[in-house]
């Protein structure tokens, strides 16, 4: 039978393990939503950290398959048949857990839950499909709990709510300019876009303090992005490649709405044997709601649906529903330092259209408690981003990705991830 001293210093690790390897997850999932803080038996405790994480997809066999848009990055045919696509990024975290009494719990945090950027540059042969394309959002949420006794453990109930900001750009090659017009014009252009919206978390969950055991479920709500608002900046594309075209040479207010997808996890850890303890996670991300996202005019806002047929621009991504499993064990070594070992496998999202295929995910890490109120987490992750292949995908009787084709072997995915949690 576990002990108690033991609960206290290896299910912490929990928290600790997953800060690395939710980083790769699939569609524009980065930090995810992580309320793992508020299990802290602390009654006040603040936690701050980030993970830097360094994927390394590199695209291969590029072809530019839609010659009507010009061939390559000079209309016939000029460019790399390579590319690196992807961007190292950080992932920043910040958590305040109060308790409220012996039964109440509220976690205040800060996070980056969803983002992308992927900037394959000027010189490759899909510069129509992507130059660079860069999402961010910002998340500020408040979750509270309510526990009480049952049986040999206690029973709490989660419920909380979250504001929710995302921006983000993408620029393509949408003419090659060739000539003396090469000297002023590049030939891009370029969406920018921007919103902001609420979310709301309910769950559920089952602690047996004396065996280190919880049981977690928590469901995260869509985020509906019901007024993006943006730009279409075709001011490097002279009106001299479509006269007739009233958007090129200008900036033109756009129009949009999405969602961030609704997530449900299921949490379990358990100590095994006396300073061991085993966890894992099951984690459905519902992707599949971000598809084509149109952009329209705002002149033509009330006038017509803003939809594939009256679109100005769109952003495709045709993703499908992610899955994320993940299981390790932690061990205590001794009043100050602990362990953890993870493996994890996230579901890739692409169906035969980008770059996201199946990840493999080895995270370690340690616990180091120089002083009972004051811990320092340190992990490190490794990881395999699957091959595969991306061209043509048809999507409710429409065609995308008919103007680039490439591959990508297995790629190299790794992160660094530090945190400092002081509790009272």
């Amino acid at each position: 039978m576990a002990s108690r001293r033991f609960s206290k210093g290896v299910t912490t690790l929990v928290i600790f393990s997953s800060l690395a390897s939710p980083s790769f997850a699939g569609g524009l999932e980065r930090g995810g939503y992580n309320i793992d803080l508020l299990f802290d038996n602390s009654r006040f405790s603040v936690q701050s950290g980030a993970t830097y994480v360094m994927p390394q997809r590199r695209l291969t066999n590029v072809k530019d398959t839609k010659a009507s848009d010009g061939l390559g990055t000079n209309g016939t045919g000029g460019g790399s048949t390579t590319a690196d696509e992807t961007e190292d990024y950080w992932v920043p975290y910040l958590g305040v857990k109060v308790g409220f009494g012996d039964a109440i719990d509220c976690l205040g945090d800060y996070s980056t839950p969803f983002g992308a950027h992927t900037n394959p540059g000027t010189d490759w042969l899909g510069v129509n499909n992507n130059i660079e394309t860069k999402i961010s959002t910002r998340n500020y949420g408040l979750t509270c709990s309510y526990r009480f006794d049952m049986g040999p453990g206690q029973l709490r109930l989660i419920g909380g709510g979250f504001y929710q900001t995302v921006e983000g750009f993408k620029t393509r090659l949408v003419a090659p300019i060739t000539g003396a017009a090469s000297a002023i014009y590049d030939g891009t252009g370029r969406l920018d876009l921007a919103d902001q919206a609420m979310g709301w978390r309910a769950g559920i969950a089952y602690e047996i303090e004396e065996y280190a055991f919880r049981a977690s479920l928590v469901y995260n709500s869509k985020v509906k992005y019901d007024d993006l608002t943006g730009t279409v900046d075709l001011t490097e594309v002279p009106k001299a490649v479509s006269p007739t075209n009233p958007y090129l040479g200008v900036v033109t207010p756009v129009y949009g709405s999405a969602e961030a997808p609704d997530s449900v996890e299921l949490k379990l850890q358990s100590g095994i044997a006396p300073d061991w303890l085993a966890f894992g996670s099951v984690k459905w991300t519902n992707w599949s709601v971000l598809q084509s996202i149109s952009f329209c005019p705002k002149a033509t806002k009330g006038v017509v649906a803003c939809n594939a047929g009256s679109q100005l621009t769109s952003l495709d991504l045709l993703y499908r529903d992610g899955w994320t499993i993940s299981g390790g064990v932690g061990h205590k070594f001794n009043d100050q330092w602990a362990g953890a070992l993870s493996l994890t496998w996230d579901r890739g999202t692409s169906q035969g259209y980008g770059a996201q295929t199946d990840t493999w995910t080895l995270g370690a890490g340690v616990s180091y408690t120089p002083v009972e109120n004051v811990e320092w987490r340190l992990a490190g992750a490794l990881g395999i981003m699957t091959a595969g292949d991306s061209g043509t995908f048809v999507y409710n009787g429409k065609t995308y990705g008919d103007d680039v084709s490439y591959s990508f072997g297995d790629d190299l995915v790794a992160a660094l991830s530090t945190s400092v949690k002081i509790k009272f």
